[in-house]
């Protein structure tokens, strides 16, 4: 029995599992405390409680959120033993079709959950990979503070909460993600 569960965890959760659990995030959270889910939060709770400077954007009592932090430190602590004692040794397994696909790329090692040949030091100091790993993760960074929170905050938690700037904004999301990955990715995997 304990081998059969320790294989559960190694492997995917159906949706049938994990959406559910993730839903019932938000009710309990409101229930709990009247808090709300997201991600983003954290890093503004982070800099007011170590940023001595006056900003107004991080004077506020950010120990009422401590929670919040609690929780995203758990993501971390989370990822670190699923890593190290979960983690899959079998090749990511993806569709035929997209494997040519990005062998047309370049892209043939499925050993981890990203592709080394994209996600290394090495291709940093690239055009293809100065645009994937900075040019990309400002643009995460800027369109979250844009939109006043992340994909988690907004599509889970707004959307739940009946919220229309929630909605609009993961809306935006989506058509950024499929402009993305049918129409720019292609470009820049081209370099």
């Amino acid at each position: 029995m304990e081998k059969d569960m320790l294989e559960v965890l190694k492997g995917p959760w159906p949706w049938y599992v994990a959406g559910p659990l993730i839903g019932l995030t938000v009710p309990t959270l409101l229930l709990i405390g009247n808090k709300s889910f997201g991600i983003s939060s954290s890093l503004r709770h982070i800099c007011a409680m170590c940023i001595p400077a006056d900003i107004p954007f991080f004077k506020y009592n950010w120990k009422n959120e401590v929670w919040n932090l609690l929780f995203v430190f758990g993501i971390f602590l989370g990822g670190i033993i699923a890593a190290s004692f979960l983690s899959n040794p079998d090749p990511v397994e993806i569709n035929q079709a997209l494997a040519g696909e990005l062998a047309g790329y370049g892209i043939t090692d499925y050993d981890n959950l990203v592709p080394e040949e994209l996600f290394n030091w090495q291709s940093l100091l690239t055009m293809k990979g100065f645009l994937l790993i900075i040019v990309g993760g400002f643009f995460v960074g800027f369109g979250t503070r844009y939109a006043g929170g992340c994909t988690s905050g907004h599509a889970i938690m707004g959307i739940a909460n009946l919220q229309w700037p929630s909605l609009v904004a993961t809306i935006c999301f989506m058509i950024g993600g499929f402009a993305m990955a049918n129409l720019i990715l292609p470009l820049i995997l081209s370099l």
